[in-house]
């Protein structure tokens, strides 16, 4: 990477933390913290963990769109403006219904497809995979930081102090944006990496895709509902909020080496039998927790084990929708993706308040346990992906009115090419994206032919 493409990485990775941070440290100090206000209710609780991902859900394809029409950094300013609103509403809030209020702000900030694509805008090609990479470690690293700190920082300054930090870091994302990321040219491609609205009805559809998209959306109301529950069952062994961290600590460190273990012996494995095998973990660790004469070392096991199986989906759903995304498609597949992500995250705070209000904890888990076969019989029909490269190509503009005049022309040639899977010419944005063999194509040819 050039020095432009490491500082643009670098700026938008840090964004992705500090917003991240925000996000996740309230998650596994909430449930505890919130009996202090008046009108608490675990409904309530189960609302303002998930709330978020409501509005995050229904704005990320809209901001991912609007991206394109009004520039990438105005929109992410406008949701970065959104977070720290719903910070500071959250900071003040003198009860639940406030505070709940307070994390549906937050969600409206839904900048994720928008920095996803100012990073493809001012990367190469040949660089862009890089970029991705160090902004979706960024992303994990952030998920880990905030359950390490989030339970210290609600032990010495309260539930606000996370609120009031949250709104800090927030506003210091503002010049990162600013500075650190170059302001992309205009009309040049964006290297797939936008949500188009006249490509959802088709992606929804495909079979592939709405499994892992209903599969993410399992996975992520069942992070919330560890979180709405586990928190609780800490207290009641007599572990105080400002020590969750001991328990949370071995969790997820011990939990990546499973799923280093895990990558190792699901490599050869159909990705239908490494997610079933994942869910197993996951139904395994909801399953100790409704054993009788619960104690920490059976939390940390059953802790251990669930972050384990979520750890290997979190981490290869994604790659496997970027792989099935027809060519030119990608940013919709994956705005789908987002939206079902948060989605499924305000369904576990709905779900596990709700349960936990009307049947109890104890019934709210064996809820969970039946989701989790029906995620196993989801994830029983994916097919296997194969190993593709996209590449985004330039339309010259002496040869674009022939291409609007022809518009199947060009797309017939290119699919004639040896080694070429997919192609989508979209002449608006004079793009031709592609999908091709790691070995076999050669580009040149492609060029020559849209030359």
């Amino acid at each position: 990477m050039n020095r432009q493409e490491t500082r643009a990485a670098i700026s938008l990775a840090l964004v992705y933390v500090l917003r991240m941070l925000g996000l996740f440290m309230v998650i596994p100090v909430l449930a505890i913290a919130a009996v202090e206000y008046p009108d608490y209710s675990p409904m309530l609780v189960g609302l303002a963990i998930g709330g978020y991902g409501l509005t995050q859900a229904i704005l990320q394809i809209p901001m991912g769109v609007l991206s394109d029409k009004w520039g990438r950094k105005p929109v992410i300013y406008i949701g970065l403006c959104f977070f720290a609103i719903g910070s500071l509403v959250s900071a003040n809030a003198d009860s639940m219904a406030m505070l709940t209020f307070g994390r549906i702000l937050q969600g409206a900030g839904a900048i994720a497809g928008a920095v996803m694509a100012l990073a493809a805008d001012v990367t190469r090609e040949s660089e862009r995979a890089k970029v991705m990479a160090i902004i979706g470690v960024s992303i994990g690293f952030s998920f880990y930081v905030a359950l390490l700190t989030g339970p210290i920082i609600a032990g010495l300054y309260g539930i606000q102090g996370i609120f009031w930090i949250t709104a800090v870091l927030t506003v210091c994302c503002l010049p990162l944006v600013k500075f650190g990321v170059p302001t992309p040219k205009e009309n040049s491609p964006s290297g797939d990496a936008l949500p188009q609205l006249s490509q959802l009805k088709n992606l929804v559809q495909d079979p592939n895709l709405w499994r892992l998209n209903a599969s993410v959306l399992i996975v992520h109301l069942l992070i919330t509902c560890f979180f709405v529950q586990v928190p609780v069952l800490l207290t009641q062994i007599d572990f105080g909020l400002d020590e969750h961290w001991k328990i949370y600590t071995p969790i997820l460190f011990v939990s990546i080496l499973i799923l280093v273990l895990l990558m190792k012996v699901c490599k050869q494995l159909k990705s239908s039998t490494s997610f079933t095998i994942s869910l197993v973990f996951m139904a395994i660790g909801f399953g100790l927790f409704l054993l009788p004469g619960l104690n920490w070392p059976i939390i940390l096991l059953a802790g251990t084990l669930f972050f384990a199986g979520f750890n290997y989906m979190e981490a290869h759903m994604p790659v496997m929708v970027s792989s099935i995304a027809p060519a030119g498609k990608k940013g919709s597949a994956m705005g789908i993706y987002a939206s079902s992500q948060f989605f499924g995250a305000f369904l576990g705070g709905i779900l596990s308040g709700a349960l936990t209000t009307w049947l109890g904890p104890k019934l709210a888990l064996v809820a969970c346990l039946v989701i989790i076969l029906i995620a196993m019989f989801i994830v029983s029909g994916l097919q296997k992906a194969t190993k593709v490269k996209r590449l985004t190509l330039s339309i010259p503009q002496a040869n674009l009115a022939k291409f609007i005049a022809q518009p199947s022309l060009l797309e017939n040639d290119l699919t004639k090419l040896k080694g070429v899977h997919e192609v989508f010419v979209d002449t608006e944005k004079r793009a031709v994206y592609l999908k091709v063999e790691t070995q076999g194509f050669d580009i040149e040819k492609a060029k020559a032919l849209i030359s």
